[in-house]
């Protein structure tokens, strides 16, 4: 498995999200409350455009998630799953392993 260095830890802000690239591909990358680092794909299905990383962060009991700035879907960013109960998406979204190591999140595709 190949990582890409991405950012320091302490340059995320907890509960907001921002963009990297890796491997060609972006991706939105979020440090949650608990210091816990999750990426999923930057770019909406539902809209197509690449926003992500600007959603609100929250949760649906114990799963952490993303609100889409766009259309508002929820997506989980364990499984990347849609838990908007108002439409599925026609696919979940892509998630990425991600580590700390020595205080840089990386991200592998």
């Amino acid at each position: 498995m190949s990582w890409t260095p991405v950012c320091g830890l302490a340059d995320l802000v907890p509960e907001r999200g921002v963009a990297a690239l890796v491997d060609g591909d972006q991706v939105a990358v979020f440090r949650l409350a608990d210091d816990r680092v999750m990426a999923v794909q930057q770019k909406d299905p539902f809209s197509g455009a690449n926003v992500l990383a600007r959603g609100i962060v929250g949760s649906a009991g114990e799963e952490p998630t993303v609100t889409s700035p766009m259309y508002k879907q929820v997506w989980s960013l364990v499984t990347g799953e849609c838990l908007d109960a108002a439409g599925k998406a026609p696919q979940a979204l892509r998630t990425y392993a991600v580590r700390v190591v020595g205080g840089t999140v990386e991200v592998s595709p």
